[in-house]
């Protein structure tokens, strides 16, 4: 059923590049791991700039070398959101700010730092669009 099922949302801030790289390597991990019906997977972006658009080429170009389908396109948060998922996951300080302002009161989902997952303890997902 897909009530069931656990509902995760990546953000950064256009959905161009950190958050649909998450999307599509977290999808292709639960898949091979063979728990993809388990799971809706989707990311957004904290702003609006570039809704409707593809991720960034070397978004897409990383995703290819290790064979991580996406075919999605770059959407905004909406409200709903934080009562749809059980997790929301940004890249940065500044998607948490946004998030922390944007989250209704007592809403389902957890707002986290996604970096706060890495071993190796690089807590902030910097943005290749803007670094190269």
């Amino acid at each position: 059923m897909s009530s069931d099922k656990k509902k995760v949302l990546f953000i950064c801030f256009a959905n161009i590049c950190r958050s649909p790289i998450a999307e599509g390597v977290f999808q292709k991990t639960v898949n091979d791991l063979g728990k993809g019906s388990e799971w809706e997977i989707d990311s957004a972006a904290i702003s609006g700039w570039q809704v409707g658009s593809p991720p960034d080429w070397r978004a897409l170009d990383t995703m290819k070398k290790h064979n991580v389908p996406y075919d999605n396109y770059a959407r905004q948060l909406e409200h709903e959101d934080f009562n749809k998922y059980d997790y929301i996951f940004g890249m940065d300080d500044h998607n948490m700010r946004s998030l922390s302002s944007e989250a209704p009161k007592g809403c389902k989902a957890k707002c986290l730092l996604f970096g706060s997952f890495d071993p190796e303890g690089d807590r902030i997902i910097r943005d290749p669009y803007f670094v190269g």
